[in-house]
């Protein structure tokens, strides 16, 4: 190693360091937001977000870990906001059918279909229940929690296989201007991916979507990737589970594929759309690239940011002032949009 090379590491060495300590810096938490809501951002990220199943059965078990916590406080939840949740099937899908106790007049032959998160692993059964809870809580409407199959056992494509197969069983009872479809996170992906399947099979449409901090480039594609690492407090880095999880769902498909990546997907023609995220959020630009997408296809699409959350905080909080803004906005929307 000459002069000029060892001279080269030493910077690379020093910039490394520089960048690690960087990454551990505490940003002050905004006072613009509610106390609840400056408690999630001052929280430290849960231990498991670094978590790398080494193989089926360490996946299984670290799956089952996480969704037996999940499901706490979800009962007592749908109580105090009267919503009743009833089991059922579509399709062979299992769902839970969400109504909320005061269901208004004008929604009563509305549905919202809800696709819940978790990289594609979390949230089986009631776990990725609680955002639908609060929409038919909150947003008065009654939802169809689509309880999909998931990685490790079922890969590309059973997610979207079933929820397309719910919503071709909605579209038996419903016209396609009375349904919405909503999600956060991979859910908010698989709306997008819902959109773009129901085109190349000539289905009509649903009137709306909804698309929370969406999943809608599986690559480390996308500017806060990499600027919102280590500051998201709920994803972290996608060199976590993150990425982990989007190898084990995809199999050896390409993430670029719009099927599993729908910002790379054709979104002319798609309905009106509303997306959300945050100032610290890991997906923030798989967001606002896909709002760009749609603009740009001439699509009507709004875009809500939250000030100095992370990754899907908004559904985290349910007594959060901002926690009801969201759900009421989305209840405004789609209130406009369905028939």
């Amino acid at each position: 190693m000459n002069k000029y090379q060892r001279i080269i590491l030493v910077i690379m060495v020093c910039f490394s360091v520089f960048s690690a300590e960087a990454r551990e810096l505490n940003f002050p938490v905004p006072q613009t937001v509610s106390p609840e809501w400056q408690k999630l951002i001052a929280a430290q990220p849960a231990p498991y977000w670094n978590t790398h199943p080494a193989n089926i059965q360490e996946w299984k078990e670290w799956i089952s870990n996480f969704n037996k916590g999940a499901v706490k406080g979800l009962s007592e939840l749908r109580e105090q906001l009267g919503v009743t949740a009833v089991q059922s099937k579509m399709g062979g899908v299992p769902v839970w059918i969400l109504t909320p106790k005061d269901l208004p007049e004008v929604n009563r032959d509305r549905v919202l279909l809800n696709l819940h998160g978790g990289g594609y692993v979390l949230g089986a059964g009631e776990a990725g229940m609680q955002e639908a809870v609060l929409m038919a809580g909150i947003g008065k409407f009654k939802v169809v929690y689509a309880d999909y199959r998931m990685a490790p056992d079922f890969p590309y494509p059973a997610a979207v296989d079933d929820a397309m197969t719910v919503y071709r069983e909605l579209l038996k009872t419903t016209p396609a201007e009375k349904i919405g479809v909503f999600g956060t996170s991979t859910g908010g992906g698989m709306t997008l991916i819902l959109a773009l399947r129901a085109k190349t099979e000539n289905l009509p449409l649903p009137a709306a979507l909804a698309a929370g901090t969406p999943w809608t480039d599986m690559s480390k594609t996308g500017d806060t990737y990499f600027t919102n690492e280590g500051v998201d407090n709920i994803l972290v880095s996608y060199d976590g589970w993150v990425g982990d999880a989007a190898r084990l769902y995809a199999g050896k498909h390409d993430l670029k594929d719009p099927m599993l990546s729908p910002v790379y997907g054709d979104v002319s023609g798609f309905p009106p759309t509303i997306l959300t995220s945050g100032t610290r959020d890991l997906f923030l630009s798989n967001t606002v690239r896909m709002h760009f997408k749609l603009r740009e296809a001439g699509v009507p699409a709004d875009l809500i940011v939250f000030e100095g959350i992370s990754h899907a905080h908004y559904h985290m909080s349910p007594k959060a002032p901002e926690t009801k803004f969201y759900f009421t906005e989305l209840e405004r929307f789609f209130e406009r949009n369905l028939q």
